[in-house]
């Protein structure tokens, strides 16, 4: 198991469990394990990282018309997305640092 694998795993650990407890700084860090991903992203993947970010923060509202465990899959779908919007700045400020390379 590669270093990869160990943080996509906490990242989804500390959404799943952020749903039911409070963890301090859970926000800070979804951001780092997001912007650590993000800098596994090939090219090719970028915008389906962009459009993945913006459809998990957007849509994940809709759970909460779910009775007794939409709030939790609002919870859990809010913070991957966190993660996911994370990775995606991450590999657009990577494309631009590589853009801006002579």
């Amino acid at each position: 198991m590669n270093a990869n694998k160990i943080v996509g795993w906490i990242g989804l650990a500390v959404a799943i469990v952020g749903a039911f407890a409070p963890i301090p700084f859970a926000a800070l860090i979804l951001l780092l394990v997001g912007l650590y991903a993000g800098l596994s992203v090939s090219a090719d993947q970028v915008v389906a990282t962009v459009i993945g970010a913006i459809a998990l923060t957007t849509l994940s509202g809709s759970f909460d018309a779910i009775p007794v465990v939409g709030s939790y899959l609002h919870m859990i779908s809010g913070s991957i997305g966190a993660i996911a919007a994370g990775a995606s700045l991450s590999a657009v400020l990577m494309g631009v640092i590589n853009r801006a390379k002579p």
